[in-house]
């Protein structure tokens, strides 16, 4: 009797020892795995957010690249002739340009001072290149090539040239003065522009009292507005919001000191009304 309650206290004292061991090793294992199993769904998601902000600065790349200009323009004048030649970048002409108010290019010409002010009009005389004649003085000049290309992406850029051989050392860019009355008399006639506030990143209207004048349709609209920073680099170019009266809209990207040109044809004539601001 002795030996058989003896032989089942060992007997129980293995099973309770036995019992202990296997949970120390399995919990232990378990523990390791669950933390090893943890470890890896981080460094999956970590793996996945990396891929996804690659894809994302990968599109946004894409996008910067495609706003970028296919068309290569390049502007020279000689012989009292402005000639303008439109190329891919493959070094064929471009040829392909839809009409925009009534032309197939608008070319915007300014001195390097901004009081100069042009808008023309050249004739294709080849396959991309165009020309029209010249009347500009000596000095350095920008112009904006004001085009549509078909199935190229393009963005107007200021290109400068040069007329003739201007002193080199005279390149100051004077500031412009803001105007303090938006009033201009231009050959006997009157135009007063009055705006919403000149704030950046907001559509601001800028309306013109024509007192009284009978304006007349110009190259498809009731007026034409060009806009250009004071560095001439940032260029806007506005139609009407409506057929009948002189309201336009537009919205500034950064603040600075601008200067408006607004193009009104009365009888037949076109007349520029210059106008300087500030938005802030």
């Amino acid at each position: 009797m002795k030996k058989w309650l003896l032989s089942a206290i060992i007997y129980l004292g293995i099973v309770i020892v036995g019992y202990f061991t296997y949970e120390a090793i399995f919990m232990e294992d378990k523990s390791v795995d669950t933390h090893g199993t943890s470890v890896d769904e981080t460094e999956e998601k970590a793996e996945n957010h990396t891929s996804h902000s690659s894809a994302e600065n990968a599109h946004e790349h894409d996008e910067q690249a495609n706003s970028e200009s296919a068309v290569n323009v390049t502007v020279k004048e000689e012989n009292k002739t402005i000639v303008l030649n439109l190329e891919d970048y493959s070094g064929n002409p471009v040829k392909d340009l839809e009409i925009s108010h009534e032309k197939r290019l608008h070319l915007i010409v300014v001195d390097e001072h901004l009081d100069q002010y042009y808008h023309l009009h050249p004739e294709e005389t080849a396959p991309g290149q165009f020309e029209i004649a010249s009347q500009l003085e000596e000095g350095t000049y920008k112009v904006f090539v004001d085009i549509k290309p078909k199935n190229l992406d393009y963005e107007v850029q200021p290109i400068s040239f040069t007329v003739g051989n201007p002193d080199t050392d005279d390149h100051s860019h004077g500031s412009l003065e803001v105007d303090q009355q938006l009033e201009k008399t231009i050959d006997g006639k009157k135009v007063t522009l009055s705006t919403t506030p000149l704030v950046v990143d907001e559509p601001v209207t800028l309306t013109f009292d024509v007192h009284g004048a009978k304006l007349e349709q110009y190259l498809g609209a009731l007026g034409h507005v060009v806009i250009l920073d004071e560095q001439g680099e940032e260029y806007l170019h506005v139609h009407p919001l409506e057929e009948e009266n002189p309201v336009f809209e537009t919205q500034f990207s950064k603040p600075g000191i601008y200067k408006i040109w607004a193009e009104f044809q009365e009888n037949g004539k076109v007349t520029v009304y210059p106008f300087v601001v500030e938005v802030k």
